[in-house]
């Protein structure tokens, strides 16, 4: 599905996503796990908090409190994770913006590495661990001067994109459009290192538990905000049909107005931060915490270089090119056969639910010792979604009339939607309780982090291959003009100047289509039952041994 309505799986799907990304789009899970778009999950943190608690040197200096009590620390550490929502909304809603202005899928593959930052933040996170201005605070020394560069970057910004999606009947410039929100999501994912971070000490140790729930429900919210509200209130036909008495040409906002507003939001609360709020430093942090980089660096590679460990990523880069087609391009093609990006972004509202209850009914069955016979057991029906998804897409512009779509189509599309939600979480929620039970819990924190963000990458590459796929794969006449093709951009626009216009005859999804659910299914029969014998490694083949 398309990003604005996808899981957070990598992928983008965030996360549809997905782009992963992108539907990459909001999920809450068991509260030992944090999700992050497009998907893009924060993992080990869980870990962290346990080692925090039960470090043998830790001592309360106070006595144990309510939540009434920590209200304050609550409200903010929810309010940064809806601030760190908001640049993964916006990110996922540009491929829906860019597809209703006719960009080839290449661009959109281009497009797609805007949601690679928060699957590869573990390349930089051990230096935000690290190096920090103590008088100032550890996590104050990244999250206020990166907040700040957010918010500048937002309000510059502003001024710019409007040039950069193509003003008056101009192309966009899709690799300025990358390379621009690239740092913006890299940014976010740095500010999310020092949240999460900041989330250990912030709360005492009773209440420590609620940033999870922060973390969930801050994305989630500014998720919403930054795609599907955003993609409401900047589309004319929705405003003029249900929010106006008089109809206009343009929405209630436009991405700049919006980009601006938030800037400025960005910049006001940092400073309020870095004046009012101060960091607790009576807590003594874990020797996990206050690893060096460079020693965090060593125990990464000593971790990758184990067997089964090798094994596992091999297996999980691979494990989802099956999905890819249906997950990075299904959404793009139903704006492209007309559908309203701003109903596809909708679509996300009536998943909240859903996307709360399922990981928690999923988890009582991955929660014993073999939960990778949960994945093993989802992923043929969420192949089989695959081909529902392409039928969807081809029927799409049968049922469309003059005045859009029936309303059975949206319901249709909402239940496949939903069911083929079941198969994503019951393979998300399985992936991540088997890390959790191989993780070794000497070094849990960086051990899983490595472990989910090789996951994401096995949702992200094949994203952006399947994207990138689509128009090789295409295959077009020029009708009405004899003598010419449509197998180049230029030879397009000769066969429109001679007359001619260029009509698809095969369609690349749907190749693509079939192409993927094929080698998911060989997958699954060939390498499945080995992905599933790793839950039967004896525990000693995942543990890491310690040079120091």
């Amino acid at each position: 599905m398309s990003p604005a309505i996808t899981y957070k799986d990598s992928s983008r799907q965030r996360r549809p996503g997905n782009h992963q990304n992108s539907l990459d789009a909001m999920k809450n899970e068991p509260p030992a796990l944090d999700l992050h778009e497009d998907g893009h999950l924060e993992t080990g943190r869980g870990d962290d908090r346990e080692l925090l608690l039960q470090e043998p040197g830790f001592k309360p200096t106070r006595c144990p409190q309510g939540y009434r009590a920590e209200l304050g620390s609550i409200l903010l550490l929810l309010f940064l994770y809806v601030l760190q929502g908001i640049p993964l909304g916006l990110a996922g809603s540009i491929p829906l913006i860019l597809q209703s202005k006719n960009v080839s899928y290449k661009d959109q593959a281009f497009f797609s590495f805007v949601f690679w930052p928060f699957s590869l933040k573990l390349l930089w996170a051990p230096m935000v661990d690290a190096v920090y201005f103590k008088s100032f605070g550890r996590r104050k020394s990244w999250l206020v001067p990166t907040q700040y560069v957010l918010g500048l970057f937002m309000m510059y910004l502003s001024s710019q994109v409007d040039s950069l999606l193509g003003e008056e009947g101009k192309s966009p410039d899709v690799v300025a459009l990358t390379v621009t929100f690239f740092l913006f999501e890299f940014l976010a994912a740095t500010q999310d290192i020092a949240v999460d971070g900041w989330a250990l000490t912030m709360l005492s140790r009773e209440n420590v538990g609620y940033a999870s729930t922060c973390n969930s429900v801050g994305q989630t919210a500014g998720y919403f905000l930054g795609n599907v509200l955003f993609l409401a209130l900047e589309s004319a036909s929705f405003c003029n049909k249900y929010l106006r008495f008089q109809p206009q040409p343009k929405g209630i906002v436009t991405l700049s107005d919006f980009l601006f507003v938030w800037g400025a939001i960005f910049l006001i609360t940092t400073t309020l931060v870095a004046l009012l709020k101060k960091e607790n430093k009576e807590v003594t942090l874990s020797k996990e915490e206050t690893k060096g980089i460079t020693d965090t660096y060593k125990l990464l590679f000593s971790i990758i270089r184990m067997p089964s460990v090798l094994t596992f990523c091999a297996l999980i880069l691979t494990a989802k090119v099956g999905f890819s087609a249906t997950d990075a391009v299904t959404g793009l093609k139903l704006v492209e056969e007309g559908v309203p990006k701003e109903h596809l972004a909708l679509l996300a509202v009536p998943m909240v639910p859903l996307q709360i209850i399922l990981p928690l009914i999923i988890s009582k069955y991955t929660a014993g010792p073999q939960p990778l016979n949960t994945f093993y057991k989802a992923m043929p029906f969420r192949l089989l979604f695959g081909l529902e998804f392409a039928l969807l897409v081809w029927w799409t512009p049968k049922v469309k009339y003059e005045g859009g779509f029936p309303i059975y189509y949206y319901i249709i599309l909402l239940l496949s939607y939903a069911f083929h939600q079941i198969t994503v979480y019951s393979m998300y929620v399985a992936v991540m309780a088997f890390n959790a039970k191989v993780s070794d819990p000497l070094i849990g924190g960086t051990y899983m982090t490595l472990l989910n963000t090789v996951s994401n990458l096995g949702g992200n590459w094949p994203a952006t291959v399947a994207l990138w796929l689509v128009d090789p794969l295409t295959r077009k006449e020029c009708i009405g003009a004899q003598g010419q093709s449509c197998g180049t951009v230029a030879a397009a626009e000769l066969c429109t100047k001679e007359g001619g216009s260029c009509v698809i005859t095969l369609d690349g999804y749907y190749v693509e289509s079939i192409i993927c659910v094929a080698l998911g299914l060989a997958w699954w029969l060939f390498l499945g039952p080995k992905f599933k014998r790793l839950q039967d490694e004896r525990s000693s083949s995942w543990k890491c041994r310690r040079t120091s």
